[in-house]
């Protein structure tokens, strides 16, 4: 969501939430302690865990939440005109500034079931959050685990660029997927708005149309290039010419089968871009112009002292095509003697998916940077993460949702959630206690029940202890300094390597451990005796 445009999310949410205000005005219900939960029920994308995002947004929200004048108004002429007039004047006050919510810090790998926030305050006003909280979290983890899934294919090395703003789901879909790919650990974005509003680094090329814009070398304007250490301009073109003959008889490809368009689009390029040029040698053919044309104007980039960033491959085979092109560059680097033209960077895209990505990491490639868009900002294997925000406490009383289906229950109560690891230093457990419950201890045992199985308590005797939660919220205004994107993002690479591998595998993952203690486990079996 854009800065400036958090003023105006009072009305982001859905009608009956408005409805449910005035049914709990009216019951004289309003200002009842409430708590609801919000979390997911399954992980996303058939994985073992999600990546939790839009905390800060959500905090922007929850400061600036209230109904002004033109708000009030409005609701007035889409609610029922039998409700009584002195429920919008009750709206005129309310605000967020009794509501606390806790959250896990942005950028935490976080499981099934378990809270991503915590919101507690008058039940008038916790109930009026639902749906914005909703819209703000889902979306952001989400695309923020995808991107992580994406990360983790790729491996450390190579560098990922988020380039899905043109399939994105409208403006704020893109600015978000751009925001919290990022997050997940994308390197740049070609997003240039997202860049100024968030800090994000910025890359682009050059596309397909520029290259086919120019037919002829008569087209190049201007044609001089100044030398990196000297003053005298230098006729680029003739001297890129003469390196595509040297470029074409080493290569043994016919020269006038060249694309002249093309390199007098590089050229042009190259004169615009001396220091940032890089190749998209894919408009015709690759190995028959493409590539002799992009070496030409990189080798005349060289005498005059320039380097180019490297080159770009938008179709075909991409790692068999990376191969190729490597090899190239390995021979005019041997046979020009110039050492670092061996290892000009090559980026590809091209609709990447996770599966095509795996594919191109199986099978071994020479690619550096991959450009993605489409199945990153789309995530097309699972488009929504599906949280939900649930009342587990009212009035002092703890909430249970019982329903036929087993895993749409809830767990009622205010809970703390711990995070267990072992000696290795890994998680291997996230465990619900009540609130009033004493807290689990380093070194010591503790009776767990696993959530989803009916077995008797086991025993479990954690080497750390983590409180998952922390208050970010807290009488009108954060409470808690938030980190940078930056930090965000280091702070969610941390996180994933608190989990085993076989708890990240991206297929058949071994399921992350999620339990209660024996207290909440005998809350939760009363509850739903009682219900029935």
């Amino acid at each position: 969501m854009e800065p400036g445009r958090r003023d105006s999310l009072a009305l982001l949410t859905d009608l009956y939430q408005f409805t449910m205000a005035y049914g709990y005005w009216r019951a004289g219900r309003q200002r009842e302690p409430a708590e609801f939960e919000l979390f997911f029920r399954r992980c996303p994308f058939r994985g073992g865990f999600a990546l939790s995002a839009g905390l800060g947004e959500c905090l922007a929200f929850l400061r600036a939440f209230r109904l002004r004048e033109p708000e009030i108004e409005y609701l007035q002429s889409v609610l029922p005109s039998t409700m009584e007039k002195a429920f919008f004047d009750y709206l005129r006050t309310v605000d967020a500034s009794e509501v606390t919510v806790s959250s896990v810090p942005e950028g935490s790998i976080v499981f099934a079931t378990v809270p991503l926030l915590q919101v507690k305050g008058p039940l008038l006003v916790v109930q009026l959050l639902e749906t914005t909280l909703l819209c703000l979290v889902n979306y952001a983890s989400l695309v923020a685990t995808n991107a992580t899934r994406f990360r983790m294919l790729a491996g450390p090395d190579k560098k990922l660029l988020e380039l899905g703003l043109r399939r994105a789901q409208g403006p704020d879909g893109g600015l978000s997927a751009s925001k919290y790919s990022y997050i997940g650990g994308f390197d740049w974005t070609s997003n240039v708005l997202a860049g100024k509003l968030y800090g994000i680094p910025v890359r682009g090329t050059v596309a397909h149309s520029y290259i086919m814009s120019f037919t002829s070398l008569a087209e190049v304007q201007p044609r001089t290039l100044k030398p990196l250490d000297g003053d005298e301009p230098v006729d680029f073109l003739p001297l890129a010419e003469s390196w595509l003959r040297r470029v074409c008889q080493t290569l043994r490809v016919p020269h006038d089968r060249v694309n002249h368009g093309e390199l007098a689009a590089f050229v042009s390029y190259a004169i615009a871009f001396p220091h940032n040029f890089q190749g998209l040698v894919d408009t015709y053919s690759i190995m028959g112009s493409g590539i002799p044309n992009f070496c030409a104007v990189a080798l005349a980039l060289n005498q005059l002292g320039y380097r180019t960033v490297g080159i770009r491959v938008d179709s075909g085979d991409l790692g068999k095509q990376a191969r190729e092109i490597r090899q190239v560059l390995r021979t005019c680097s041997a046979d020009f003697q110039v050492p670092w033209f061996a290892t000009i960077p090559i980026a590809v895209s091209n609709d990447i998916s996770e599966r095509s990505l795996e594919e191109l990491m199986q099978e071994g490639n020479e690619i550096d940077m991959i450009g993605i868009g489409t199945n990153l900002v789309t995530c097309p294997l699972q488009p929504s993460l599906g949280c939900v925000y649930k009342l587990v406490k009212v009035n002092g009383c703890p909430k249970l949702k019982l329903t036929e289906d087993e895993e749409k229950m809830t767990i009622p109560g205010s809970k703390v959630v711990y995070r267990l690891s072992d000696a290795t230093g890994l998680a291997f457990m996230d465990l619900m206690a009540l609130e009033e419950e004493p807290s689990p201890r380093a070194g010591q045992e503790v009776a767990v029940r696993l959530l989803g199985r009916s077995e008797e308590a086991r025993r479990v005797t954690p080497t750390a202890v983590e409180i998952l939660h922390r208050t970010y919220f807290k009488d009108g205004q954060v409470c808690q300094a938030l980190p940078s994107l930056l930090e965000i993002k280091s702070h969610a690479h941390a996180s994933l390597s608190t989990l085993s591998p076989a708890h990240k595998r991206l297929q058949d993952p071994e399921p992350y451990q999620v339990a209660v203690t024996d207290k909440l486990h005998l809350l939760l079996h009363d509850l739903r005796r009682s219900s029935r």
